[in-house]
């Protein structure tokens, strides 16, 4: 019984993070087509380097202390006031450094990424990247004390704003990369502003006690991460870079579309990390090791799973879901399949990753990301310019295969768990095989129609796993059922 509540717990927790996501991901449905529609593909290809710039200058100035706000969050006897107030401030004067230097030097900078100098343009830029250290701790501080409805809400909120935005600017700039730099600065400037008066009414009488924990160890554990860090950004960037090298702001837009309609397992993604990340540094710091262990080698079953049917299904799908971009943006449709296998990894890569996490030996996070930019790297600069968007997306699934790999065998040395892997190499490797197909096979329907006995074989290789989630579902239904009557 006590399992079938903590089983209730769990999801209801998930769900409470997952409905805002669901909600901004149908409102994505309205804002993308919308973009695409009124924007060029050069044009929103421009935006991609947007997200590049203001990521680069965020990391240097988080200096991994967002990190450290998880790790301590729930030991015994830290003072959590003065624990976020000691991890803002050091990333709050660095951002200021960076953002005047940023402004020095606006001028050549923005003319390499959009080819325009506009001043409004590097005020986004400053105003993004300063409002994204506070907006960072604040949604942190959320997740830490699982306020999941909150979370949602807010999410709903911003992409509303971001719609409105959008329209807004459309009228005034017509097609014009700055009308998605206004719609997304502006909604979170406005959000991140309630957080920031949410958090000092909740604790203005709050006592910011000493508890021991120095800036010094808040660093110590922090700055290893932003290697890691630069590292997460080199990969999730070098495939945008080389398109815009090799092939232009053109084919830069049309695969900056193609990871738009990834924003189906993006979704996923964002918010089982918003989930689990507390939930598991919570376990370890409260549970038995043995408890921890088996916990997370069951849910690593199930997640697995739902992961790979769901990259299956957008694969299986693509050519109807690529019909809400304009007529520019068809190619998409072959970028997709490879493309899905990055959150996938990544929402996996959260959870057999921790033990790095647990035990603070960030350097093996490094050797992971070391190995998998030289992949990345190799693979971009070879296919890229032989199969455009489609040869971005291959070498980012071998990129974060590679990732996966290295990094999971590090995480295991740090703290061994049993993980069950073989159903999921098995369904790797026909959802593999199954891409393959798709990518390079004129879109129509018998890709489609193709994938449906390769998903019926991922599901028999992992009968155990569907089973275990069916008993799951029944259990709580049954249960949920009785406490009505």
């Amino acid at each position: 019984m006590a399992v079938e509540k903590k089983n209730e717990s769990l999801l209801r927790s998930f769900v409470e993070y997952f409905y805002g996501n669901v909600v901004v991901l149908l409102l994505g449905f309205v804002s993308l087509p919308l973009i695409t529609r009124v924007m060029s593909t050069d044009e929103y290809g421009r935006t991609a380097m947007f997200t590049s710039a203001v990521s680069i200058i965020y990391i240097f100035a988080i200096l991994g202390l967002d990190q450290s706000y998880i790790r301590y969050f729930y030991k015994e006897g830290i003072n959590r006031k003065r624990l976020i107030y000691t991890c803002i401030k050091y990333p709050f004067i660095l951002i200021l450094i960076l953002s005047l230097i940023y402004g020095i030097f606006s001028s050549p900078v923005n003319g390499f990424l959009f080819g325009r100098t506009s001043a409004d343009i590097t005020w986004l830029v400053i105003m993004y990247t300063v409002t994204s250290v506070f907006e960072r701790f604040m949604f942190l501080n959320i997740r830490m004390e699982q306020k999941g409805k909150l979370y949602s809400n807010l999410n709903i909120v911003s992409k509303l704003l971001y719609i409105i935005f959008i329209f807004t600017f459309v009228f005034i700039l017509g097609d014009d990369f700055r009308v998605v730099l206004y719609a997304m600065t502006l909604p979170l400037f406005i959000v991140t502003v309630f957080l920031l008066i949410r958090f000092y009414v909740i604790n203005r009488n709050v006592t910011m006690r000493d508890d021991h924990l120095s800036e010094k160890e808040l660093l110590k554990y922090g700055i290893p991460f932003v290697p890691m860090l630069l590292m997460e950004w080199l990969l999730s960037s070098m495939d945008r870079w080389s398109v815009k090298i090799f092939k232009g702001y053109s084919e830069t837009g049309i695969y900056s579309a193609a990871m738009q309609i990834m924003t189906i397992l993006l979704t996923v993604k964002i918010t089982f990390v918003a989930f689990w990340s507390p939930i598991a540094m919570k376990k370890y710091e409260n549970e038995s090791e043995d408890v921890c262990k088996t916990f997370f080698r069951d849910t690593f079953d199930k997640v697995q799973f739902l992961c790979m049917s769901a990259a299956f299904m957008l694969t299986i799908f693509r050519g109807i879901i690529v019909l809400i971009l304009g007529e520019g943006y068809r190619d998409a449709v072959r970028i997709i399949p490879f493309l899905s296998l990055m959150p996938v990894l990544s929402i996996l890569f959260e959870m057999t990753g921790q033990g790095v996490k647990f035990t603070g030996k960030t350097k093996y996070f490094n050797y992971a990301s070391l190995a998998a930019i030289i992949c990345n790297l190799t693979g971009n600069t070879i296919l890229v310019p032989l199969l455009s968007g489609v040869g971005a997306a291959l070498a980012t699934a071998l990129t974060y295969i590679v990732y996966f790999v290295i990094g999971t065998y590090y995480s295991k040395k740090c703290y061994p768990v049993d993980y069950r892997f073989k159903g999921f190499l098995i369904s790797l490797i026909l959802y593999a095989l199954y891409s393959a197909y798709a990518t390079f096979t004129e879109p129509g329907i018998l890709p489609a129609l193709a994938g449906i006995p390769v998903f019926l074989l991922h599901a028999v290789f992992n009968r155990d796993v569907v089973t275990g989630l069916i008993l799951t579902v029944k259990t709580i239904l049954k249960d949920r059922a009785v406490k009505e009557k």
